[in-house]
């Protein structure tokens, strides 16, 4: 299948690379030209702008960073839906709203959007096992099937109304958010009375306490002190407030997200905004006067 591909960022590039290896035939263009050459390199072909990948391809595949650089993207001015594009799969996160409106406006034109956002992070997206949440038209969804399963493991079709995969990644990533903050709070609380960090993380993660931020994140990013760039607070910060709007034009409260918003919008106030939300903790260790963990220690031995 040839395709094109916008947005070759962290997660972008990794799927991009996978769409490659798969043998697809790949157009890309990206601001960042060391990116692109990195995909040239993988046997992709250059495109000097989105209007003129546009017009190469009848499928193009997005992963940006926010809602309107999507818009933009989408229905702007020389953007994919004014070309020879006849389908686009968003693998971003922006939001059932804009999901909807974007995909009206596309609609409008004859072109077909199938919400794709995923999850699994970076080294999900390198390892091609992605989890994929996808809505929009059924015949469009399986036309791009075999795409998606070259960068993801795990896909999830959660039927045709536009904005239903944007709003399940948007309650994952809250949910990953809540739990991620709980369990830096309480992991501060046990490295100050004391208890090993490693021996922690090993309790929790065999008990009912466990979550992603436990058994993942937490033993590769924060136990050790690398805090490697995954996924900015930032853009957790932005998952978190699209949900929370969702949930009051839906009428749902969700008083503990609200609480979770809170703090990251406190920690963007201190200069995190650009870092991995995994220094969040330091916010609490420095509350605390501790800290978790130590530049020596390993993750358990499998």
């Amino acid at each position: 299948m040839r395709l094109g591909f916008v947005g070759l960022g962290s997660m972008g590039l990794h799927m991009a690379r996978r769409l490659c290896d798969a043998g697809h035939e790949l157009v890309v263009f990206d601001l960042n030209d060391a990116a692109v050459q990195t995909l040239v390199d993988a046997g992709a072909k250059r495109a000097d702008s989105v209007s003129e990948l546009a017009n190469q391809v009848e499928c193009g595949l997005v992963c940006l960073p926010t809602p309107d650089i999507v818009d933009t993207v989408l229905i702007g001015e020389g953007g994919l839906g004014a070309g020879s594009v006849r389908t686009i799969v968003d693998l971003s996160t922006s939001g059932p709203s804009a999901a909807q409106r974007i995909g009206a406006e596309l609609g409008r034109r004859g072109i077909r959007l199938v919400d794709a956002p995923v999850s699994g992070g970076t080294i999900g997206a390198e390892a091609g096992t992605l989890t994929i949440m996808i809505s929009g038209e059924d015949a469009a969804y399986h036309d791009v099937r075999l795409a998606l399963e070259a960068i993801g493991k795990n896909l999830f079709y959660l039927g045709g109304q536009p904005g239903l995969a944007q709003l399940m990644k948007l309650i994952n990533n809250t949910l990953c958010a809540v739990s991620a903050i709980s369990a830096f709070e309480g992991l501060v609380l046990g490295a100050k009375a004391g208890l090993d960090p490693q021996t922690m993380l090993d309790v929790i993660n065999v008990s009912s306490g466990q979550s992603f931020a436990t058994s993942i994140k937490i033993p590769q990013c924060v136990v050790n002190r690398s805090f490697p760039p995954r996924f900015t607070s930032a853009l957790l910060d932005k998952d978190v407030r699209l949900c929370l709007a969702e949930a009051e034009r839906l009428g749902v409260t969700m008083p503990i997200s609200q609480q979770t918003r809170q703090f990251i919008a406190f920690a963007l106030s201190q200069g995190y905004g650009d870092q991995d939300y995994g220094n969040l903790i330091k916010i609490f260790e420095g509350w605390a006067g501790t800290q978790f963990g130590t530049q020596t220690a390993q993750e358990p031995v499998a």
